[in-house]
């Protein structure tokens, strides 16, 4: 098959990419790379001349300033037009969200008309933000996600990235990807429950992930416990940091001769591979009930994260010990696992042990893309 995949916001299509290559088929990512995460894309379409050169960038952030426009959004819809041409004829075609091009939202479904014309099989990938999952937290339907912060501290909390799903442009162009899409693939349970009442929605195909081939289980014995903490500015609020920095100063101050900690900031992904190599536990999300892309990564490397794994998590993969530690929005909550966890390093090897046989069961990445051309087949 020639499958050509639309936008890169974790590694999710990369991972699958390598999957499918392995299995014989064709493929191609196109995508933006993701700001300063800068993903692999076998064809960029990241805005250069707006980023790279000063007084273009000047002109763009005075725009930005002044009438709330980002002019990048205009050259990465100038540069994907350009490439059309040569995207047509495709088995398949699968987008990372409505939005997955990064163009202004009009401009980009003139541009996915184009694609969908030369294209017949269109699917849409339920992993992020998009108008169903915003619609369903803003209507209170979950004990807590990721507007929770939002919702308590309204006027407080920034949230303009998810609440744009809801504006009337991005509700056009949802409306039309759905309308053209043959299926909808949720990726875990945090979207597997806020797209439930979709006709289109088949069942949870786990995200694929690499698997690091080399496995050293984790020794913490006379030494301190490596904890890591990368924080991505953008998403501070909705991925709940404010809990793990408050848990961090009290262990710091409680037990600074038993932990090391590591907290860096926008960090690049390559260079947050290598802290994830490195550590031996990870702070990753707290207003989840499955797992995000990068805890995967670490768990795939046996490491101990804090993330989601709620119930529907737990009853879903029919688990009956942790694989990791289901972390709420408390932050004494989050203070008494990592205690617990420092005062008993045992347990920080024997989870991670847990966290790596669940991910080479339920996410290798070639497994998982079986599982995408099967429902691309049967759709």
């Amino acid at each position: 098959m020639r499958i050509l995949l639309i936008g890169e916001y974790s590694r999710l299509h990369n991972s699958l990419k390598k999957g499918l290559l392995e299995l014989g088929h064709e493929v191609l990512l196109v995508g933006t790379g993701d700001l300063f995460k800068n993903y692999p894309v076998d064809i960029s379409i990241k805005p250069k001349f707006l980023s790279d050169k000063l007084f273009p960038h000047l002109i763009r952030k005075l725009f930005l300033r002044l009438i709330k426009k980002d002019l990048a959004h205009w050259e990465i819809g100038y540069r994907f037009e350009k490439l059309l041409p040569q995207l047509k004829d495709y088995d398949v075609v699968q987008l990372i969200n409505s939005h997955s091009i990064g163009a202004f939202p009009k401009k980009e479904r003139k541009l996915l008309k184009v694609l969908f014309t030369q294209n017949e099989n269109i699917f849409l990938m339920a992993c992020g933000d998009d108008y169903p999952v915003i619609k369903h937290y803003l209507e209170g339907n979950e004990r807590y996600h990721i507007l929770t912060p939002y919702l308590e501290n309204k006027g407080k909390i920034y949230a303009d990235f998810s609440l744009k799903y809801m504006s009337p442009p991005f509700k056009s162009l949802f409306d039309f990807v759905y309308q053209n899409s043959k299926s909808i693939i949720p990726s875990d349970i945090d979207y597997k429950l806020a797209w439930a009442n979709w006709e289109k929605v088949v069942p949870v195909i786990p995200n694929p992930i690499l698997i690091p081939q080399t496995y050293n289980p984790i020794n913490c014995v006379n030494r301190k416990v490596i904890i890591f903490l990368g924080i991505n500015t953008f998403n501070y609020s909705k991925k709940g940091y404010q809990y793990f920095e408050n848990a961090l100063d009290k262990l710091q101050k409680n037990h600074e001769d038993k932990v090391e900690i590591r907290l860096t900031k926008n960090l690049a992904f390559v260079e947050y591979l290598k802290h994830l190599d490195s550590c031996d536990i990870l702070l990753d999300a707290v207003f989840q009930y499955d797992q995000g892309y990068n805890a995967l990564e670490a768990m795939a490397r046996g490491k101990v994260v804090f993330t989601g794994a709620e119930m529907e998590f737990m009853e879903h993969y029919n688990l009956k010990h942790r694989v990791c530690i289901n972390t709420l929005p408390d932050s004494n909550q989050i203070y008494s696992e990592l205690e617990n966890l420092i005062l008993n390093p045992e347990k920080i090897n024997e989870i991670g042990k847990k966290a790596r046989n669940f991910i080479e069961k339920e996410h290798h990445h070639k497994a998982v893309a079986k599982k995408y051309i099967q429902v691309w087949k049967d759709n």
